[in-house]
């Protein structure tokens, strides 16, 4: 700067509020800070510089001390050890100390210094050498530490040679009768005479191999040489990985073992159990495994680990083979054995079933051979694009190891220990039972999630035919409900919250078994003998199902798409549990009560009225008729639920509706149609079978020409109409123009020879599902008595044994003569065929491919009922009713027949029987056109 005459010298003011100075010492902090950090970083880079020398200097001193031990050892006993003698192996010599300190299994000739140590232990013990005064000398207790070190180091090198060598023993590792010569062969047998459990070092031994992960090391030599495993031949020789694996999994369950806790993420269960087919590379195995103090060891050790540990199993061998299902299907596999032992721990099968009820909800639902069919072809349809999930898909015989466990003997045997006759007929009462309480627990939330994963038939069959589960569910059921508490079953058992109802579990397993066994049963079983549950047990259980049923739909409505009947069980029990659940619970409670409901309405054994909910009122009823509300969904999926007046209302309120969106000023026309008296049906086919679904909607006029070709006077204002549907249907059903037939009590079916008598008897059955529709629709009643299983037709439903009586009568006799015949069926010289005889011509069909070589008998006779049931009442008449039911739908949707049962669907046909109330008329007759009312003292 130049001076500019003022001696006074100006302060500067920073405009940014700060002063230079204080900029100037930030920045100079800032800058010091940073070189601090570079010089601590650079202590750093030195420090490791200098540990990585010293290490590597380290290493290299140890490899060269190494190779100085190696070579004064091989120069003292011998490149193959042929120098050594019995002393080597005392505790005052140097043998192992400088083997375990040289010894690289990667070496060659390490690993046959290995092998020859281990042959020359094997000769002296076969030369009834005592392998304990081997290793110790006299006095094993005063060199207790220094040989216990010896032995498991020693086992444990040979474990890991083989480990590291096993690309080398090709099908040698898991050979049952190896050549004692193979150098496998003798490391194997080696470590199988080190761990004997009868030597004092065994524990210690054991629990150090079990400390080193030595069965993820088997895990990986029998993943590596499964494809050339041979299971162990007749003469009972076991290869050597099997051999030990059974002594090491022996000692560790026993009482007396004082082993520390090994890492669950390497044991036995993590480790081997999750190799594919276990058992049939080591057969044996599973015998030693299935022992019953052994199998409860370690599936309640499985128990406590399994849900506390997300990442417990080792990683997939590939997508076909997820851990958790290998290991489900191992357990499964020993299962069978270990439940038939008698006097099987009521604990043990509680931890079973906690088990296998984790690692089944781990599983992608199995699917029968029809499921996939049917989803194989829906693929086909969609676009490859659109499917964005990947699904997992287990191997076949994977899937097929899972269902066979599950199979007759494992769902008779769980559920007889769980549920023992002492345990909940006897103790049962005491609904706090805690036994009791966790049986039921234990069973039904095993049993739920394998309904959501399993094929269903199987498992259905058995439980409904040939276990008491049943019984055993409704006892417990029927004493909470009576003792008014239902106790909170196991958070850790029952899949649910602790505070869920307790009802909720048991309903969800108890619904669809009890539904599926009165599929079979037959009138006579559930009236008169009444089983499986007496009537009075029936009338409480419908009053449980439906106090649980408008609870979950309509008072704590959580259950998701109630409307559904039937529910995704991939969505099942991968979402909220509880809320899974209690939608389930939903479903077949529904279902379970439809199905008491068509029993009552056979032979009533209770008031319809027990079926009604006691909340339905006028509010509700004003929701049913509005699509999306809560009271809509209950309609659909529950509809016994609410009064059959109340019903007939909403059905009434829905036509109407209906019908002021399209009235007579509206899109319909008109329709006018001459009808010959003495060709009704043919006129009234030809003018309105072509009618479309608009037209059917509008009005409908009448005109009729009588037998002498003359028009009948009138104008028709809705009764010529009425007069025409009561004549076409008279004329259209009449089993004299054959397309329907009688039963013996005279109720109409489908005449299932009608092709025989009309060509075009398919179109005219359309065109009469129409006509019943057009009387519905129009509220016109016409007498026309159906049959009870061609009515199930028009709500979609499949017809069973119990519906047979009401078509064939004395078919349905021979054939509960046949279930229960005592003698043997096949005697009786039947087969899987059935002949039909329709107008004097016989034809016969096979029930089943290859039937007619197929012989009943008292293995397949309950088959045999149900085919024949299902060819009278399904098969046989599935034309004519599949295009009735499409003319039928025209107008009527299903979702109003859904509504009513068979017997009220019938009322709303053709109205009821009762007499007359004249009272009733009176009260509610409104009087015009100079009418009135009459006094009673008129009358």
């Amino acid at each position: 700067m130049f001076f500019s005459g003022d001696p006074t010298s100006r302060k500067r003011v920073a405009l940014g509020g700060r002063s230079s100075k204080e900029r100037d010492t930030q920045k100079l902090m800032e800058q010091t800070r940073m070189e601090r950090d570079r010089r601590l970083w650079q202590r750093k880079q030195n420090a490791s510089a200098i540990k990585i020398q010293k290490c590597f200097r380290g290493r290299k001193a140890a490899k060269a001390e190494r190779a100085k031990v190696r070579e004064q050892f091989l120069s003292r006993y011998g490149s193959y050890c042929q120098n050594a003698e019995r002393c080597c192996f005392c505790p005052d010599s140097d043998y192992f100390r400088q083997l375990f300190f040289f010894f690289n299994a990667r070496n060659a000739g390490d690993f046959t210094i290995l092998v020859e140590t281990c042959r020359g232990i094997l000769n002296l013990v076969r030369d009834n050498d005592n392998i304990v005064s081997l290793f110790a000398g006299v006095d094993y207790s005063a060199v207790l530490a220094l040989v216990d070190h010896r032995v498991k180091n020693l086992a444990y090198i040979c474990i890991l040679s083989l480990y590291q060598n096993r690309s080398h023993f090709r099908q040698q590792l898991l050979v049952p009768d190896a050549d004692s010569v193979m150098q496998a062969t003798v490391l194997l047998e080696a470590v199988a005479a080190l761990i004997d459990p009868k030597l004092p070092w065994a524990c210690k031994a054991v629990s150090y191999l079990c400390q080193k992960n030595v069965f993820a090391l088997f895990r990986e030599i029998v993943l590596a040489e499964r494809e050339n495993a041979k299971t162990s031949s007749s003469t009972g020789n076991l290869s050597g990985v099997e051999h030990i694996t059974g002594i090491l999994i022996s000692h560790s369950g026993q009482n007396s073992c004082s082993c520390p806790n090994v890492d669950p993420k390497f044991c036995f269960s993590s480790q081997m159990l999750t190799v594919p087919f276990l058992w049939k590379i080591f057969p044996s195995l599973k015998g030693v495994f299935s022992t019953q103090g052994l199998s409860q060891h370690y599936i309640h050790q499985m128990s406590l680990c399994l849900q506390n540990h997300t990442n417990l199993l080792p990683s997939d061998i590939s997508a076909e083979y997820p851990g958790y299902a290998c290991l489900l299907g191992n357990i499964l596999e020993a299962a069978g054995v270990t439940l038939s032992q008698p006097a099987c721990p009521f604990e043990m099968a509680v931890d079973l079933a906690a088990v296998s009820t984790f690692l089944l909800e781990a599983l992608p639902p199995i699917k029968s051979s029809s499921q996939k069919a049917k989803e194989d072809a829906a693929m086909i349809e969609e676009d490859a694009d659109s499917a964005d999930d990947i699904q997992i898909v287990l191997d076949k015989d994977l899937e097929r190891q899972i269902i066979t466990g599950i199979d007759s003997r494992f769902l008779l045997q769980l559920p007889c220990v769980l549920l023992q006759i002492n345990v909940l007929f006897g103790g049962i009462s005491a609904v706090g039972d805690d036994r009791s309480v966790v049986a039921i627990g234990a069973a039904c939330a095993l049993l739920h999630v394998t309904f959501n994963t399993l094929p269903l038939e199987r498992v259905m069959t058995v439980l409904a035919y040939r276990t008491e589960l049943v019984r055993v569910l409704w006892e417990f059921m029927k004493n909470c409900h009576d003792n008014k508490r239902w106790s909170s079953l196991p958070e850790h058992l029952s899949l649910l919250p602790g505070d869920s109802p307790g009802w909720l579990l048991p309903l969800a397993v108890f619904c669809p078994v009890y539904k599926h066994m009165l599929m079979i049963v037959d009138n006579e079983e559930f009236y008169e003998q009444e089983r499986p549950l007496s009537l009075r047990d029936i009338r409480s259980l419908i009053v449980i199902l439906r106090q649980a049923l408008w609870q979950l739909l309509w008072l704590n409505p959580t259950a998701p798409n109630a409307s559904a009947k039937t529910t995704s069980r991939e969505n099942t029990s991968k979402q909220n549990p509880n809320e899974s659940i209690k939608h389930r619970v939903s479903i077949v409670a529904s279902e379970l009560l439809s199905q008491l409901q068509d029993w009552n309405n056979r032979r009533e054994f209770t008031p319809p009225s027990d079926f009604h909910a006691d909340g339905v009122d006028d509010f509700f009823i004003s929701q049913a008729v509005v699509d999306g509300t809560k009271a809509n969904e209950i309609m659909k999926l529950a509809p016994f639920l609410i009064p059959f007046t109340s019903r007939v209302k909403i059905f009434n309120s829905q036509l109407v509706a209906v019908k002021q969106r399209h009235g007579p000023h509206g899109v319909f026309a008109r329709n006018r149609f001459t009808i010959r008296r003495d060709r009704i049906l043919e006129d009234a086919y030809n003018q309105m079978s072509a009618l479309s679904e608009e037209d059917l909607r509008g009005l409908i006029r009448v005109t009729f020409v009588n037998e002498l070709g003359v028009e009948e006077a009138g104008i028709d204002g809705g009764g010529i109409f009425k007069d025409f549907m009561e004549n076409i249907t008279r004329a259209a059903f009449d089993v004299q123009y054959g397309l329907f037939k009688e039963t013996v009590d005279h109720l109409l079916y489908p005449n299932p020879g009608s092709g025989l008598i009309h060509e075009q008897h398919l179109q005219f059955f359309h065109f009469l599902g129409c006509l019943l529709a057009k009387a519905m629709f129009e509220g016109v009643l016409v007498d026309i008595p159906f049959a009870t299983f061609f009515l199930s037709k028009l709500k979609q439903k499949f017809n069973y044994l119990n519906d047979l009586p009401s078509l064939d009568p004395e078919l349905y006799r021979h054939l509960i003569f046949l279930k229960h015949y005592q003698g043997d069926i096949a005697g009786l010289e039947l087969y899987f065929v059935i002949v039909n005889n329709e107008y004097g011509e016989q034809t016969e069909e096979e029930l089943l491919p290859g039937g007619r070589n197929l012989r009943v008998t008292n293995e397949n006779v309950i088959t045999f009922i149900h085919l024949v049931s299902n060819h009278r009442l399904n098969f046989q008449i599935r034309q004519q009713s599949s295009h009735f039911l499409r003319g039928f739908q025209q107008l009527i949707q299903k979702d109003w027949i859904d509504m009513f049962n068979e017997h009220e669907l019938q009322l709303l046909i053709s109205g009821s029987l009762e007499s007359l109330d004249v009272d009733d008329l009176r009260i509610h007759t409104n009087y015009a056109g100079g009418y009135h009312k009459v006094s009673n003292s008129c009358n």
